[in-house]
């Protein structure tokens, strides 16, 4: 990745690797992995949550975020019995996923219609 410095406004820009790019995209391109993530840019989620949301296994979820994770785009973060996730805005690829992010319609309606169901938050 290198990272520039555009015009007089000094506003940083990400410009990735073609290699590293495809990455980003080989992983984004599971809907699952990419809905996690615009939930996660709007708010840090818990394993539960996704599992109940995506109606799917735990194990399946956590291989879903180890991915990832791996490629650093979240962190996790333990809290009593749950592991919470949320987006690694400081991630070297950050800059270039927002952009995708942002065009992705709000998945509040998700977790919205899962607490509504069940009354279940592990927040």
């Amino acid at each position: 990745m290198i990272i520039c410095i555009l015009g007089g406004n000094h506003v940083p820009k990400t410009v990735v690797k073609i290699d590293e790019a495809a990455d980003v995209f080989k992983l984004l391109g599971n809907q699952t992995r990419l809905t996690m993530l615009k939930m996660l840019n709007q708010r840090d989620s818990c394993v539960c949550d996704f599992v109940e949301i995506f109606q799917m296994s735990q194990p399946a979820i956590s291989q879903h975020l180890r991915k990832l994770r791996d490629l650093g785009l979240v962190t996790e973060e333990r809290k009593g019995q749950w592991n919470f996730y949320s987006l690694k805005k400081n991630n070297e690829f950050y800059s270039f996923i927002i952009e995708l992010l942002n065009l992705i319609d709000d998945q509040d309606e998700k977790l919205n219609q899962f607490k509504e169901e069940t009354g279940i938050s592990c927040n």
